[in-house]
């Protein structure tokens, strides 16, 4: 009896193709879960340190990923951003952002004022930042929320001097804003620890943490889905080693 040898290598190059397509979806889950690891213990360690920098280091280019405790003052424009589709505990809000231009010189700078739920009338909260004056913020200087999906515009009008962001692009928020000088390329996220003596934006009834990795997967669930992939990859082999012992028996 002739045996289907054609058969066997069609299946197996089939088998051989959809495992490496499984392989890989596990390899890229490993590097993100390694990546997110990373900027967890770069995020740990400027928690720790107990030396705040200057908020002109928001402007450093080389650091537009990295973590800094910062601390400093700075002059609040009357203008607010909020910041749409903002989920915390799986409750969907906005972020309010101010901005700061630092007295030290620099970039201007978007403060992370904190969190705060919205319904589904849209209604913005009412209260926003400060008029112009003088500010003393301190908290952590951190890369931007990622921009997602980017289609439509960046921001729309919500009231004067108020504006709704459905991304943080921070060229069109300049432009929009009619900044007199770039935004740098980090944000402060404001200290979540109150003090009692707070004013301006640091009294915002904001909701705040400095959660690195808010609405996105931790390094433990990229694990999981890695071993998930990897373990389909193995099944798809195994499926096909079983075929072929039969296939032979036959």
């Amino acid at each position: 009896m002739k045996l289907p040898w054609g058969r066997l290598i069609i299946w197996w190059l089939l088998a051989l193709l959809v495992a490496a397509g499984f392989a890989q979806a596990g390899r890229w889950q490993l590097s993100r879960m390694h990546e997110k690891q990373a900027i967890l213990d770069d995020a740990a360690q400027a928690l720790t340190r107990n030396n705040p920098q200057p908020l002109l280091l928001a402007s450093d280019p080389k650091r537009a990923t990295a973590y800094d405790w910062s601390e400093g003052n700075g002059r609040i424009l009357n203008v607010t951003l909020w910041l749409d589709n903002q989920q915390r505990d799986g409750v969907v809000g906005v972020r309010m952002y101010c901005v700061l231009l630092p007295d030290l010189g620099g970039q201007a700078l978007l403060v992370d004022a904190g969190w705060r739920p919205m319904g589904g009338d849209r209604v913005l909260p009412a209260f926003g930042c400060p008029a112009r004056g003088d500010q003393h913020v301190r908290g952590l200087l951190a890369p931007p929320p990622a921009e997602g999906l980017q289609h439509g515009a960046a921001m729309a009008a919500a009231g004067p001097e108020r504006w709704l962001a459905a991304r943080m692009d921070m060229p069109s928020v300049a432009a929009t804003l009619r900044l007199p000088m770039k935004l740098a390329p980090r944000v402060l996220r404001l200290d979540s620890q109150r003090r009692a003596n707070d004013d301006g934006v640091m009294a915002a009834p904001n909701e705040r943490e400095l959660a690195i990795l808010p609405n996105t997967l931790t390094p433990e669930r990229h694990l999981g889905y890695a071993v998930q992939w990897f373990g389909l990859a193995l099944t798809v082999l195994v499926v096909a080693l079983v075929l072929t012992i039969r296939t032979l028996r036959k």
